[in-house]
């Protein structure tokens, strides 16, 4: 028995026309999203910020700190925390009105303004810092630093993104979503011609049955 042609490729991301609707797009995009957040580094580096933060906590509850210090850290562990849940179960590819690159550049900024500013705090709230009390102070700066590195890698994830120039008006939201970088446009473009070499090569087969 034959086996049938590939599945001929549309659109970004590079989904096979059989996973565009129901529990085979959802598959398709749980495994894209997974493959992009773990190679580019991002699942990486919010863990690593996670694991800095939560140990800052911990070395925070040993000794006397301001409630604002504990505050700020649980926030931001509760931030990453959700974007980590967000890209693992592909939640934000049905969501493409919200710009979620655009989001973690915001809240990287943020992140390094509010781990800067909780630094300053905590050295000057407390006179004489005990050793866990400064861990924990240098477990913030680490933090701030990862901060800066996850904004790096936002910053090369939208390098090369790019508009249509017959897609402007009222439709620009929803081009904003839907630029695809030049590689991406290579790969689409590669996959269809080799389904139509596929194809070509098939149709000769038969014809010679």
């Amino acid at each position: 028995m034959q086996a049938p042609p590939p599945a001929r490729v549309d659109g970004p991301g590079v989904r096979p026309k059989e996973a565009k609707r129901g529990f085979r797009r959802y598959r398709w995009e749980f495994k894209d999203s997974n493959r992009v957040f773990w190679t580019m580094g991002h699942a990486e580096v919010k863990i690593l910020n996670i694991v800095c933060m939560v140990a800052a906590l911990q070395l925070f509850e040993t000794v006397a700190t301001h409630p604002i210090l504990i505050l700020l850290l649980t926030m931001e562990v509760s931030i990453f925390a959700f974007f980590i849940f967000l890209y693992t179960f592909a939640i934000d590819r049905y969501m493409p009105f919200i710009s979620w690159p655009i989001t973690e550049i915001l809240n990287d900024l943020f992140i390094f303004v509010f781990m800067i500013g909780g630094i300053i705090f905590a050295a000057k709230v407390r006179r004489v810092m005990p050793p866990p009390y400064i861990g924990a102070v240098i477990l913030m700066v680490i933090s701030a630093i990862l901060a800066l590195v996850d904004l790096y890698l936002q910053k090369k994830h939208l390098k090369g993104k790019k508009i249509p120039k017959s897609a402007v008006g009222h439709r620009i939201l929803s081009v904003l979503m839907e630029t695809i970088t030049k590689e991406e446009e290579m790969r689409i473009r590669k996959a269809n011609e080799e389904f139509e070499n596929e194809e070509k090569e098939r149709r000769r087969r038969e014809k010679k049955k």
